[in-house]
């Protein structure tokens, strides 16, 4: 599945694996308001690797949960899925608006192998300091560069360079982040 070459989904492995996921996704899902530390178990349960302060709003949905790597400081709002066959990495400092989704699977295109679970997969990788707004869906192969923001409802099917805004069906570069829109929050913050 991680060669990027096509595999069976249909296998009972991976549909065991997938149910195992579900289960702990309800699990995590439920357990909304519980202590940070109780939550926290079950994501390391589910993810492959994460740093500190993960956060996902109900309800979190993955395919495997075990090909995800989340770095510190992570928030996803409501209704976030990640369907991780070919993996997901993902930085530090990453806003997720409600209802983004990460597809990192494709079925065949052929309707007689796609009926005999042929699919392959392919990588997303999220840079540091990235905001990805509502709605927006991620395509198998996607990289998007450190500090860039996504425009809600996008539809991100190749890569995003770092530094800009980016927004469409299909996700096209707009602009580089300029130097000037800093609103001067983080003088305020600190005095």
């Amino acid at each position: 599945m991680k060669s990027g070459k096509m595999y069976n989904d249909l296998t009972e492995e991976l549909i065991q694996a997938r149910a195992d996921a579900v289960a702990l996704t309800n699990q995590y899902n439920q357990s909304y308001g519980q202590p940070p530390q109780e939550r926290e178990k079950i994501l390391r349960q589910l993810l492959g690797a994460m740093g500190e302060d993960v956060f996902f709003e109900p309800s979190f949905r993955c395919e495997f949960g075990r090909h995800i790597k989340i770095g510190n400081h992570f928030y996803a709002n409501f209704d976030c899925v990640m369907l991780d066959g070919g993996g997901i990495e993902i930085g530090d400092n990453v806003l997720f608006g409600p209802r983004v989704s990460i597809y990192t699977s494709r079925h065949a295109f052929d309707a007689e192998e796609r009926s005999k679970g042929a699919c392959f997969a392919k990588p997303v990788k999220i840079g540091n300091n990235v905001w990805i707004g509502g709605g927006v869906h991620i395509d198998c192969g996607v990289t998007i560069g450190d500090n860039t923001v996504i425009g809600a409802g996008s539809v991100i099917t190749r890569d995003i360079p770092e530094n800009v805004v980016a927004a469409g069906a299909p996700c096209k570069v707009i602009r580089k982040i300029r130097e000037d829109e800093k609103t001067g929050y983080l003088e305020e913050l600190n005095s």
